[in-house]
């Protein structure tokens, strides 16, 4: 027997319209409806109003909403920027600025946020009307519904993204159980490495004060890391740490961010920054003061977060997308994430 569609699916009406940057009541207002919505509709942490809505006014200079509405209810909302181009079509690019500088702070677990999935081809359609879109780091979900639309895809890039199941861990009794044998020999040695210069220590920063602190300590550690292999590293545009100080005023009170402090003794060993988002904490961004025999310290500051996080009773360690020895050395699990330019 076929289950009979929502009524606020069956009748549901998308409309486009733009947002003045400056508007702050207008922004005010957008950010209501959108926490409203975010339980409904399961929202990763990239897509609630903690990451969307910091700087927006500064970030979307020319931003058009899509909103869904049904029966005086809001069933899905996705913020896009309109980039015009000398040539061809204007560009909306999902949640993001569609700039580089504004957009070096990498967005994923990117999508519609939508009460029903099947609202989201929907929602695309109707911003097609207004440019080609570009959506970055989006989830199957949006993928599928891209490819409902009907429209040619200009680039399509899957990168894949491991992750750790923090049950597996409390059930294991730790991570090392689930390491191959070569992997756990490796990361206990560098371990005991490292205790000799004192017993290891994970503190987190308790108020913003040293949440900040934490995190200009690991962007000093993090450029000097990138610096010396020749990259210029995250934090080489300003907007990247203004933004992040900006996140956490807004993340910290709500229990969405975590600046982690790793010590071996008096010797600082590394700092992480994650979001903790529904039970899944996202490792974003981190700093490290040197690399052990063996595996990097980074490795065994990592190996503490996960049994730390599984202690908590959370659900998953999410490495984010991207390939690196230690995210796979880890990873239990792996998903993709979806870069596309969708085009009418």
């Amino acid at each position: 027997m076929t289950r009979a569609a929502p009524h606020w699916q069956r009748m549901a009406t998308v409309t486009v319209s733009p947002i003045e940057p400056g508007d702050a009541a207008a922004w005010e207002a957008l950010g209501w409806r959108w926490r409203a919505l975010e339980s409904l509709a399961g929202a990763s942490f990239f897509t609630s109003w903690t990451w969307v809505g910091c700087l927006a006014a500064e970030r979307f200079d020319a931003p058009l909403l899509v909103a869904g509405e049904a029966a005086g209810e809001t069933v899905a909302l996705a913020l896009f920027n309109r980039r015009r181009r000398w040539f061809g079509r204007a560009r909306l690019w999902l949640h993001e600025a569609g700039r580089r500088v504004l957009d070096t702070p990498f967005i994923e677990h990117n999508g519609v946020l939508a009460r029903d999935p099947a609202l989201i081809a929907d929602c695309l359609r109707a911003a097609l009307r207004h440019g080609h879109l570009v959506l970055s780091g989006v989830e199957e979900p949006t993928l599928l519904a891209a490819r409902a639309t009907g429209k040619a895809w200009r680039r399509a890039e899957p990168r894949p993204a491991p992750w750790v199941d923090l049950g597996r861990v409390r059930s294991s009794g730790g991570i090392a159980p689930l390491l191959s044998a070569n992997a756990r020999q490796q990361l206990r040695r560098a371990r005991r490495a490292l205790e000799a210069a004192g017993p290891l220590t994970l503190a987190r920063a308790g108020d913003e004060a040293e949440a900040l602190a934490f995190l200009h300590e690991m962007a000093g550690l993090h450029q000097a890391s990138w610096r010396a292999r020749g990259q210029p590293g995250a934090f080489r545009e300003p907007f990247f740490a203004r933004f992040h100080e900006a996140l956490l005023a807004r993340a910290l009170p709500r229990g969405e961010a975590e600046l982690l402090r790793i010590t071996a003794g008096p010797r600082l060993l590394g700092l992480l920054y994650n979001f903790v988002h529904d039970g899944r904490v996202l490792a974003y961004q981190s700093g490290f003061a040197g690399t052990a025999a063996g595996p990097s310290i980074g490795q065994v500051c990592h190996w503490l977060a996960i049994e730390e996080h599984a202690a908590a009773g959370r659900d998953v360690y999410d490495f984010l997308a991207g390939e690196a020895r230690y995210k796979t050395r880890f990873a239990t699990d792996v998903m993709d994430m979806h870069w596309l330019d969708l085009e009418r």
